[in-house]
């Protein structure tokens, strides 16, 4: 009789121990569930520096394009997202103002958005970079021309602390980047270069790694997109297109709708 109540006291007690300690057992269900609320897209180059030129195009033109639409798809169809321009004219934001901008307003995804160019015409294909140093001299000549940018602002040299975009050695620097946001970073441009060949049937020449300036700084993850190569004229001429700045867009787009459902559902 008396191992009858004991059990029963026992059975009572565990039944309470969720109303008397719930306050202090760490809970899933009462963590503040993550919600995307801010995102920047940053067209590449403007202003005096054009980016990449084709026979017919100008990077910063298509750059600005294609960021505006994406910007119009995610206010559309993501009306919880405040979108946050880097710029949305032929402004030119220098190489360190756009991260800032993006970490003033406490963004949750930078998307930096470029077009390639390379000496040998028939290069053609998408890439999207996260900021890393893997394969990094098999991409210097790219990551080299898209930092050389902060040269035409005035007074480069004390703002950047001494940073040679040309030099190697000064990209030991980049070595010291926290990892902190390196795989939501990988998710999106995985995304975004699935779209870009499933949906659009572009050539994806895959996610790569970079030192890229205006990737190493911002307090969050961040992607930079090259939408191909103006110097291949079929190239050039799809990006010029309507129809493939759409295309381009609504790729990028939904690539990130699907990054936000992917990790607001972790």
């Amino acid at each position: 009789m008396r191992r009858f109540k004991t059990q029963k006291f026992v059975n009572s007690l565990l039944l309470l121990i969720p109303f008397l300690f719930g306050g202090f057992i760490p809970n899933e269900t009462m963590m503040p569930a993550f919600r995307m609320k801010k995102i920047v897209l940053d067209a590449g180059h403007g202003g005096r520096d054009p980016g990449n030129l084709g026979s017919r195009s100008r990077e910063k033109d298509i750059n600005l394009a294609v960021t505006l639409l994406v910007g119009k798809y995610i206010e559309e169809n993501l009306p919880d997202v405040e979108v946050i321009y880097t710029r949305k004219d032929d402004s030119f934001p220098s190489l360190k103002e756009r991260p800032v901008i993006a970490n003033k307003n406490k963004a949750d995804l930078f998307v930096s958005i470029h077009s390639n160019s390379a000496a040998n015409k028939s290069a053609y294909g998408t890439e999207a970079f996260i900021m890393g140093m893997k394969h990094f001299e098999s991409n210097f000549d790219i990551i080299k021309r898209e930092n050389s940018v902060m040269m035409l602002e005035d007074g480069y040299e004390e703002k950047y602390e001494g940073f040679d975009p040309s030099s190697p050695e000064s990209y030991i620097m980049f070595n010291l980047m926290s990892q902190a946001f390196f795989e939501n970073s990988l998710s999106l441009a995985d995304q975004v270069e699935k779209q870009f060949k499933d949906r659009v049937g572009r050539r994806s020449r895959g996610v790569k790694q970079g030192p890229f300036y205006v990737l190493w700084t911002p307090s969050m993850p961040s992607v930079l997109i090259e939408l191909g190569f103006l110097s291949n004229s079929n190239e050039e001429r799809f990006l010029m297109s309507k129809q493939g700045q759409e295309y381009m867009a609504s790729a990028i787009f939904r690539s990130i709708r699907d990054y936000k459902n992917q990790i607001e559902g972790r």
